[in-house]
């Protein structure tokens, strides 16, 4: 998404400039063929009060964009208003007392960024460019989540513009019920968060990766491997795998097992990454990497500049399962035997979640997840291509116990993403806050 330092503008649908804004809030080169009424760019608060007033006073529904590294394009609707909140992104920390106050457009690796000088942490996203708003309201599975929780849980509280147009605060003490659904509601969130306050971690001492890359042939061994050892992998380190058509140094079609790991120490890092190094299918490897020290800005931009490109169209699509890995071993094989060209992608994450998480919206995720990314570039994409991500996770819905927000294909495929009754709580909270259904709620939703 191009960002800009110029005052904040309104763009009318069949003006000049309208469909450049419009695509240009995207990071999916996708056009979902859906059209606002009007793009406001808000460079501050006020102007967003003045959007959110004046939408009230013309009866027009809000679609909120921070970062539009929205997969789905959720901000992009028919009709009503698309507030674009890119140029809110200010920074402020405060060290001494381990808070920082973010905006909704500050980017997870500026923010990452601005943290290292102060030898703080936040679990930001695992992109550099991925939009602080969007991620931290649909729960935030990032860096070190399994360690410190989900982002969210790091978010003490808001700074929010309702529908109404008035702006409040919300914290655990005060209008708490929007600190709780601002926690994981994501895309159906009913108001517009101008300013995130955020608690701060302490900086691990030894950030780095471990790597080990296969041929696809080894598909079934690796899978099973990586689903047995998983709940035994300690909370410091994110493994995961990746089938990838141009896997790290074979440069074809093959497993990236990926293991980044955050602790306080490189010897705490090489006992974490053992299971790897002393694995039982070391020497059916194509690559075998030693433990790296490496920066998380370095792997930030690194996943971007080769899985995540530019000008590319992408269909992404998501399951969480609890099923062990056996019974799903064929359905894996047709994924990667379909896998469309590079840099499409699939993703296998061992998250193994804590027994419990605080009370907020966000209240569904399991064991494993498992992500689907189609990323087509040029003319050359077949029918085939353009579903393969949505295709074969309705193949594996038996499976699954829902999806995750951050890869949302709720308009195509609606899936459970919330528990059934913090569902109805959200929906009451809306009810509440935004009779007028002012705010765009979900594109598709399983009640």
């Amino acid at each position: 998404m191009k960002r800009t330092t110029r005052r904040g503008i309104v763009i009318d649908k069949g003006t000049q400039d309208f469909e450049a804004a419009l695509l240009g809030t995207s990071f999916n080169a996708q056009d979902p063929g859906r059209r606002p009424d009007r793009i406001v760019q808000a460079n501050d608060v006020e102007e967003v009060i003045a959007a959110v007033r004046r939408a009230r006073e013309e009866g027009r529904t809000i679609g909120i964009c921070s970062g539009g590294h929205s997969w789905a394009q959720n901000h992009i609707r028919d009709s009503g208003i698309l507030l674009d909140l890119s140029r809110l992104n200010s920074i402020t920390i405060d060290s001494d007392d381990g808070t920082a106050i973010i905006g909704p457009g500050c980017l997870a690796g500026e923010l990452n960024a601005a943290l290292v000088k102060h030898k703080r942490f936040f679990p930001v996203a695992h992109a550099y460019t991925v939009g602080m708003g969007g991620f931290l309201l649909q729960g935030g599975f990032g860096w070190n989540s399994r360690a410190l929780g989900l982002a969210c849980q790091s978010v003490i509280g808001i700074d929010v513009v309702l529908a109404d147009g008035t702006l409040v605060h919300a914290s655990e003490q005060e209008n708490p019920e929007l600190l709780w659904a601002a926690r994981g509601a994501g895309p159906g969130f009913f108001g517009v968060v101008v300013r995130f306050h955020l608690k701060l971690h302490r900086r691990p001492k030894f950030i780095g990766l471990k790597l080990q890359v296969f041929r696809m042939r080894h598909l079934e061994e690796v899978m099973a491997w990586a689903d047995k050892v998983g709940p035994d992998v300690p909370p410091s380190v994110e493994f995961q795998l990746v089938f990838n058509r141009k896997a790290t140094g074979i440069f074809s079609h093959g497993i990236e097992v990926l293991a980044p790991v955050l602790t306080d120490s490189w010897r705490e890092a090489r006992d974490a990454v053992a299971f790897i190094n002393d694995g039982p299918l070391r020497s059916k490897a194509s690559l075998n990497l030693p433990l790296m020290p490496m920066s998380l800005n370095f792997m930030m931009h690194t996943g971007e500049k080769t899985l995540f490109l530019p000008n590319t169209r992408w269909i992404a699509d998501s399951m969480w399962m609890n099923d062990p890995i056996d019974p799903l071993l064929p359905a894996l094989r047709k994924i990667a035997d379909s896998q469309p060209a590079a840099p499409s992608h699939a993703l296998w994450l061992n998250w193994n979640a804590p027994p419990s998480r605080p009370d907020m919206a966000f209240s569904l995720e399991a064991r494993t997840y498992l992500a689907l990314y189609g990323g087509l570039r040029g003319k050359a994409a077949t029918p085939a291509d353009e579903s393969w991500a949505t295709d074969h996770m309705r193949a594996l819905q038996p499976h699954s116990v829902g999806i995750q927000l951050a890869d949302e294909n709720l308009g195509r495929r609606p899936m459970p993403f919330m528990a059934k009754a913090n569902l109805e709580r959200l929906d009451a909270l809306r009810a509440r806050f935004d009779p007028e259904g002012r705010f765009n709620n979900y594109m598709g939703r399983v009640s």
